[in-house]
């Protein structure tokens, strides 16, 4: 069957979507004749009349599962390679296992069944991700996620469960106490903490813009004119970009990964989100992309929890502070973020005043 190519959207004057543009070359097929075609089934290889069959070359048939293995498994010629966090590179963190926050009804509840539930993000490499062959969260996020549970008396390693919460239902989640806190690039905005609680923020990130390696011309978003730059579709930056940068052409796709893909492919010249999710992408492949330019926006990330519990916010951003003091936030940011190159950045304070 053929597949349809991802669709982009070229956002100019004169043209509303790009041409059809493949995100990367097809996988080879191996053709057979049709009289042939039946030793996919039985090895066989029969003569054109019917008559007489002959068993088909051993090299034959190693080429054909190559072929299919590869067909079915491998990635896009433009795609980053599986790299990342490693587990074993991964900080280990002390459990503080004296501790109690009766006064929280969060943890109440967490405690009398023996472990946290916390929602995470699935498909953003370096912050929350899911390897799919293991089940396995990985990122800055869930270490993040890791050492707030062990400051909280559990053991990141055997007491919590992730659950994959997408966007649109974080607030849902958390109000109806399907996940005790959530870490998943959560921006803390004035909408936001009319729903649900916040600690942090432990992140500021801020819209960046990632390129090949090899790119020399393209340093920040004053360079942009004339670029291709893809984003999400209905994205935030995607809009910014829409907005404040007239003279740079927006291109949105369905997910960043596709964005990445074409980038890869020279088929955009950058790629804009928060710069979390391109260092991400960045320390997959840090021998072809890279993030260059200083953020044009500010996103600062908290961590979301039921509104009405002020003793787990506190409490958190206790241990945030904590966990700073420590080293902790630095080792889990050089295991994650930090393969893209990019060193830590200065972690920010907590705002108690969201605890109030």
């Amino acid at each position: 069957m053929r597949l349809r190519p991802p669709r982009a959207r070229l956002f100019t004057p004169h043209a509303r979507r790009a041409p059809h543009t493949r995100s990367s070359p097809r996988a080879p097929r191996f053709r057979l004749a049709p009289g042939d075609r039946h030793i996919r089934r039985t090895g066989r290889l029969r003569s054109p009349r019917g008559r007489g069959r002959r068993r088909v070359p051993a090299a034959v048939l190693v080429v054909l599962a190559v072929l299919a293995v590869c067909t079915a498994g491998c990635g896009a010629a433009g795609s980053p390679p599986a790299r990342g966090p490693q587990p074993g590179q991964l900080p280990r963190y002390g459990v503080d296992s004296g501790f109690s926050l009766p006064g929280s009804p969060t943890w109440r509840r967490a405690h009398d069944r023996g472990r946290l539930t916390v929602g995470v993000k699935e498909d953003q490499p370096g912050m929350g991700e899911m390897d799919p062959a293991t089940g396995v969260y990985s990122g800055f996020d869930v270490e993040i996620a890791k050492m707030v549970a062990a400051s909280l008396g559990f053991d990141p390693e055997r007491d919590i469960t992730y659950k994959a919460i997408a966007s649109a239902n974080r607030e849902t989640a958390l109000q109806n106490g399907q996940v005790d806190y959530y870490v998943g690039t959560y921006t803390i905005n004035d909408g936001r903490k009319k729903l649900v609680g916040f600690a942090g923020p432990y992140y500021i990130a801020g819209q960046r813009l990632l390129v090949r390696a090899g790119e020399k011309q393209l340093k920040g978003p004053g360079d942009m004119a004339g670029k291709k730059i893809c984003s999400a579709v209905g994205s935030t930056p995607l809009q910014r970009i829409q907005s404040d940068y007239p003279r740079a052409l927006p291109v949105a796709y369905d997910s960043y990964a596709i964005c990445v893909d074409n980038l890869l492919n020279d088929q955009v010249d950058a790629v804009t989100t928060d710069d979390t999710i391109l260092l991400g992408y960045a320390a997959k492949d840090p021998g072809r992309l890279k993030v260059v330019g200083a953020a044009f926006s500010e996103e600062p990330y908290g961590i979301g929890l039921p509104r009405s519990d002020r003793a787990l916010a506190a409490a958190i951003d206790d241990a945030l502070v904590a966990r700073e003091k420590n080293g902790d936030w630095k080792r889990a940011y050089d295991a994650t973020l930090g393969l893209s190159g990019v060193p830590a950045p200065a972690p920010p304070r907590p705002d108690r005043s969201l605890t109030h």
